[in-house]
């Protein structure tokens, strides 16, 4: 009975996180990756620049 209300009420999403479960070791670095570049970035932006 529950995994019918799981299917019904999630849907195709089901299978997203089906798929993310398999990959989970190759997909985490990859985010965690994303996350760092992002950060690295917008501190380097925010630096200020020395003018002579």
């Amino acid at each position: 009975m529950v995994e019918v209300l799981l299917e019904f009420m999630l849907g195709p999403i089901r299978g997203i996180g089906d798929f993310y479960f398999e990959h989970q070791m190759l997909f985490n670095p990859i985010v965690i990756l994303a996350a760092l570049g992002k950060i690295w970035l917008i501190r380097k932006n925010n630096q200020p620049t020395e003018t002579s």
